[in-house]
C-alpha cells in the first residue's frame, strides 16, 4: 500500500513537473524569480524529448509500482498517461519532436515579451 501512495504520488509530481515544464513562463510573467528555476526545467523537458530519453521520474515510479505488488510499464511517463488521451497510436518520434518543439516555442515567446517588456520600462524610465 505504502509503494502504490509511493508511486501514484510520483506520478503526480511528475505530471506537476510537466505542467512547470510547458507553462512555468506564466509564472515567470507575474513572479520573475521563478525563471531562475524554470529555464532550466524547460531545457531539460525539450532535451528529454529531443533526445527520446525518458524522465528518471519514469523508472521511480516502475520500482514503486512494482514494489506495490503492480505492473509497471514500459514506456514513458507521457506515453502512459497523456498520450493515450491526445494520440491514441502511441508516441513516435516525429511527436515527441512537435513536443519538444512546442515547449520551445511556448517558452521563447514567453520569455521574449518578458524582455520586451523590461526593454520598454527601461525606455520609459
Amino acid at each position: 500500500m505504502v509503494y502504490r501512495i509511493a508511486a501514484d504520488l510520483v506520478a503526480v509530481l511528475h505530471f506537476t513537473f510537466i505542467l512547470f515544464v510547458v507553462g512555468g513562463g506564466f509564472l515567470a510573467i507575474r513572479w520573475q524569480k521563478v525563471s531562475w528555476f524554470h529555464i532550466p526545467t524547460a531545457v531539460w523537458g525539450a532535451l528529454i524529448e529531443f533526445a527520446g530519453w525518458f524522465c528518471p521520474l519514469t523508472p521511480l515510479e516502475n520500482k514503486l509500482r512494482l514494489a506495490g505488488g503492480d505492473s509497471g510499464f514500459t514506456g514513458g511517463f507521457i506515453e502512459e498517461y497523456l498520450l493515450p488521451v491526445i494520440y491514441p497510436a502511441g508516441m513516435t518520434r516525429g511527436v515527441q519532436i512537435a513536443l519538444g518543439s512546442a515547449v520551445i516555442v511556448i517558452n521563447v515567446s514567453i520569455y521574449g515579451y518578458l524582455l520586451l517588456r523590461r526593454l520598454r520600462k527601461s525606455r520609459n524610465a
